[in-house]
């Protein structure tokens, strides 16, 4: 009689650089599970990157249902794989709800949810980083005995899978050689601009930055199209790429980059992860201890944003990234 096959939900909402980050403990859930069938619960703006991923066998993105009938299908949907074991990556209040929808009986559970089987019981857990926080949550789940969980010690995402699919660049003959280019991503979520850096500050940046011989890429939604004008304004050579990028691009764009420069948004950490070297800027909402992209990363920080200096940026930049006339 054949082996029956364990039947494993992995669950990971939102946002995108934490969408990123959990990719890192995706990876180690597979490789725990080789021949497991894994579905992952997400959302719809993760659905293409999720369905490329070598993680998954199969993408649910109805995990925020609202309506009680959207409750009820979800339940039904869930409780039709006959789950053998759940990985709450998301630990939140909405993935807790979901625990609780699958009693009676629910499958064994890793996460925060009361009552669940494979409780990450750490009461440090809410002061670790991401990674390690997730690493220590499937060590206690049982299948990372040997988890890095000191801190800066759990690896960063691998985007290689990625990396694999980027078309390979055909050099022309007698071609000029093209500039190095640095990566902006200036923008964010439209609800907290408390976590952007001053445009003016990108457009003085550019400026000095296309001058030391570097182009300029701008990243970001359609939505962020404007802030790519008015950078262009400094910059006229600057190439905006917003609203032209699904992320998987993004982090092709990443990994070919001379540097990433920008705010504390998910598109920095997919450039990161994908080996940009990068200078992420953090405002006071947010605590780079906890959710900071890993790599070559340098992270300036400043409780106003607008106190941090153009000059304080371009010299993290020079570090990361010497201008190309500098180079031997």
């Amino acid at each position: 009689m054949p082996r029956q096959v364990d039947r494993i939900l992995v669950i990971k909402l939102s946002a995108l650089g934490d969408f990123v980050l959990a990719l890192a403990a995706m990876k180690k859930i597979r490789e725990a599970h080789p021949k497991a069938h894994i579905t992952l619960l997400t959302t719809p703006p993760f659905e293409t990157l999720a369905k490329g991923c070598p993680y998954f066998n199969a993408v649910d993105t109805g995990g925020r249902p609202e309506s009680f009938a959207e409750w009820m299908a979800l339940r039904k949907r869930l409780k039709a794989m006959n789950l053998t074991r759940v990985y709450d990556l998301q630990t939140s209040a909405q993935s807790n709800r979901i625990f609780q929808l699958l009693r009676p009986g629910p499958p064994a559970w890793s996460g925060i949810a009361f009552g669940c089987s494979l409780p990450h019981k750490n009461p440090l857990r809410n002061q670790m980083h991401t990674l390690e926080r997730q690493a220590d949550q499937l060590m206690y789940a049982g299948i990372w005995p040997d988890a890095p969980t000191e801190p800066g010690a759990a690896p960063p995402p691998d985007l290689s899978w990625i990396l694999k699919r980027a078309p390979a660049e055909r050099p022309v003959p007698g071609a000029v050689k093209p500039r190095p280019y640095v990566m902006f991503v200036p923008g964010g979520s439209a609800h907290r601009l408390e976590k952007r850096w001053p445009l003016e500050k990108y457009s003085e940046l550019a400026r000095i930055l296309y001058s030391r011989g570097f182009d300029i890429v701008i990243i970001g939604g359609p939505q962020e199209t404007a802030l790519a004008h008015a950078i262009q304004r400094q910059t006229p050579r600057a190439r905006d790429l917003t609203g032209r990028t699904d992320f998987e691009r993004i982090a092709i764009l990443g990994a070919k980059a001379a540097l990433a420069v920008g705010n504390d948004t998910g598109p920095l950490h997919l450039a990161a992860a994908a080996g940009a070297p990068t200078i992420v800027i953090f405002g006071k909402t947010s605590d780079p201890a906890l959710s900071a992209p890993r790599g070559r990363v340098a992270i300036l920080q400043a409780d106003n944003l607008a106190d941090l200096s153009v000059a304080q940026v371009a010299q993290a930049a020079n570090s990361l990234a010497p201008a190309p006339s500098a180079r031997p």
